[in-house]
């Protein structure tokens, strides 16, 4: 058995434990940096304004980085397998462990919301900073929980749910494959006068590696839901409002959250000046207020439980 292609249940608990209690620790050399590195030092030298160059480029430059990235992941847990079983499983772990952000994401979140509790809006739109790319400056209070309620319901997908998806699937080298896709998207998979041609691939890449994860955190928000009384909303929510989106993944977990909270999210967003029209989900039927953005943490939790239990579960079936 190669860890780093199949990473054993209790290895992947172990993981997930490693992200609950550390989170991400500024002291980890994390591999998304190094990535993203990359990435920027790729965009920096192919990327020329014509647009057939440019869509091979980018091209050439997302299958380059998720290769490396794979290869890479491969031969350390390979490598370390073949000195002694549980160094294999160690670096399976930690590499497991890297493209995990629960904890991340619920601290950022929790960040936000300490901020706002105080009244200090802000530190508020300093601490959302990590979490959202759009322009917070002119953001209110209902602004700012509306977008950190958007980042946690995406975010759940993107950073919890999708690299469980693959650590499952395919071990760690899926699952950092998978971070590497997200990361190129996330830098160049936008649709401006830039990266039009030169992030096409990347962010097609992610529409791919996305498909399913979204689907199953939206289903898992869904079903988390019923600690709110609103799991039928949140499924009726997610089918009426997730297709409005430009992205074909990006409007499960956010539709999803909406209907689970009962508030309205999406809407118009400033990204670098310029105004970006995006859809409507849900319905204002309760305040969008901190205690909406403290349920929507804890629905994070129970969803990602419910996503690594379904992982269990289907293991155990598939391997019986």
């Amino acid at each position: 058995m190669n860890y780093a292609l199949y990473l054993p249940t209790k290895f992947i608990l172990a993981a997930i434990l490693v992200d609950i209690v550390l989170g991400d620790p500024e002291w980890l050399p994390h591999p998304v940096i190094l990535i993203g590195r990359v990435v920027a030092w790729g965009d920096s030298r192919l990327h020329s304004g014509a647009s057939t160059r440019d869509f091979a480029a980018g091209a050439l430059l997302a299958v380059v980085v998720v290769t490396l990235t794979a290869t890479a992941s491969w031969i350390v847990i390979t490598t370390s397998q073949a000195l002694d079983w549980w160094l294999g499983a160690l670096a399976a772990t930690l590499i497991a462990w890297t493209t995990l952000a629960a904890r991340g994401l619920n601290d950022a979140a929790a960040a936000v919301e300490l901020a706002l509790r105080s009244n200090n809006e802000d530190l508020a739109r300093r601490e959302i900073r990590s979490l959202v790319g759009r322009d917070v400056g002119t953001l209110d209070r209902e602004g700012l929980i509306s977008a950190t309620i958007e980042s946690v319901a995406e975010n759940s997908s993107d950073g919890v749910i999708a690299p469980l998806f693959f650590l499952f699937a395919g071990g760690p080298v899926a699952a950092l494959a998978y971070k590497a896709i997200n990361t190129l998207d996330s830098m160049i998979g936008y649709k401006d006068e830039r990266y039009l041609y030169f992030g096409k691939c990347a962010a097609r890449l992610d529409d791919i590696a996305n498909f399913v994860p979204a689907r199953l955190a939206a289903l898992s928000i869904a079903i988390a839901a019923i600690m709110t009384g609103r799991a039928f909303e949140s499924l009726r929510t997610c089918f009426a409002d997730a297709s409005e989106h430009e992205s074909p993944n990006a409007g499960y977990p956010e539709a999803a959250m909406a209907g689970a909270l009962g508030v309205k999210l999406g809407g118009d967003a400033y990204y670098g000046g310029e105004l970006e029209r995006r859809p409507i989900f849900g319905r204002a039927e309760t305040p969008l207020d901190l205690a909406a953005l403290h349920t929507s943490r804890t629905l994070m939790w129970v969803a990602t439980a419910l996503a690594l239990t379904f992982g269990v579960v289907l293991r155990s079936i598939i391997g019986s």
